[in-house]
């Protein structure tokens, strides 16, 4: 064999062995319990951020795709939805979470739960009491929320 034909084998063999030794990395980093516990940190910390309007971690939790549905059917994607907490147009007081649900699907998840959220609403205070999915995916190794639903639970009378 010569010299270049060597060092092109071994080069070649090496890209298998590393391969080889990440495919066990690659099976467990979306294994279902640990989808679980990363999700529920992502999601703690996006409250954290919404609360604090921190729009750098908030940012780093959305997917640029990320399509936001409020409880009133008003439509946000991740600029016009960072905009309005920016703004101080709406204010996140209060982020009360029950009921949560985590299920975990390969690297993304599905969150359902239900909510009691405070929110100054252009400087009025309004309470929103809701059932929510979201949606969390993982992408280079970030959780990243890329959708919101919410419905509004009416009144009890």
């Amino acid at each position: 064999m010569k010299t270049d034909d060597r060092s092109k084998w071994l080069a070649e063999a090496m890209g298998w062995v590393v391969a080889a030794a990440l495919v066990p990395l690659a099976a467990n980093a979306c294994e279902p319990a640990q989808v679980v516990s990363e999700v529920e940190r992502a999601d703690d910390a996006r409250y954290t951020a919404m609360r604090g309007a921190d729009m750098a971690a908030l940012g780093a939790s959305l997917g640029d795709d990320l399509v936001y549905t409020h409880s009133s059917s008003v439509v946000d994607g991740k600029q016009s939805y960072m905009a309005s907490i920016a703004s101080g147009k709406v204010k996140y007081k209060r982020t009360d979470r029950s009921d949560l649900l985590i299920r975990p699907i390969g690297c993304t998840a599905i969150v359902t739960g239900r909510g009691a959220f405070l929110v100054e609403l252009d400087g009025k205070d309004i309470t929103v009491d809701l059932r929510f999915t979201n949606v969390w995916t993982q992408r280079n190794g970030t959780w990243q929320m890329v959708a919101w639903q919410a419905t509004r639970i009416p009144p009890k009378n």
